[in-house]
């Protein structure tokens, strides 16, 4: 796609993203299922739910721009899952495989935290209100993610994992 102008960069970073959730959305199972901390594998299902709702937002984003949301693949999104599934590979002790599928998925939502980011500041300069209120919920739903996450991590799963060294 030949890019003139910010609309279609705003077009093709969404496409990005679309296709980056969708990826997301077929990891976020087996990271689940990975987990052995029951607050952990419960917030990978919850955000399984939000993704999806992440989805629809960027579909209903694309319906009123007149685009299509195929046609991209999520390089990145791409890497950090292959490295996600490489990390469920090792032979670890459940709280440090615990340990590292938050490393794993705090990677996923720094990236997509930026990507939002960038789009919601696109569709801000375009005029497009609309989607930079749908983008700026779902900016702060990844937030939100990454804070329990981070707290998930330091309160009890990081802990228990350091307590292997002694």
């Amino acid at each position: 796609m030949e890019m003139e102008n910010l609309q279609d960069l705003f077009v093709e970073q969404l496409r990005d993203l679309y296709n980056a959730e969708n990826q997301l959305v077929k990891a976020l199972p087996k990271m689940a299922k990975a987990a052995t901390d029951e607050q952990l594998k419960s917030a990978f299902e919850d955000h399984l739910e939000q993704t999806r709702v992440h989805v629809e937002r960027l579909e209903k984003i694309f319906g009123k721009l007149g685009a299509k949301p195929t046609g991209k693949k999520c390089k990145a999104m791409e890497g950090l899952i292959a490295e996600g599934k490489e990390a469920m590979g090792e032979d670890a002790e459940p709280e440090v495989m615990d340990a590292s599928l938050i490393g794993a998925a705090q990677k996923v939502e720094h990236y997509e935290i930026a990507g939002y980011g960038t789009v919601r500041a696109y569709a801000e300069l375009l005029g497009d209100q609309q989607s930079a209120r749908l983008l700026q919920q779902t900016l702060d739903e990844e937030g939100q993610t990454d804070k329990l996450l981070t707290q998930l991590a330091e309160s009890t799963i990081n802990l228990e994992a350091a307590q292997g060294q002694a």
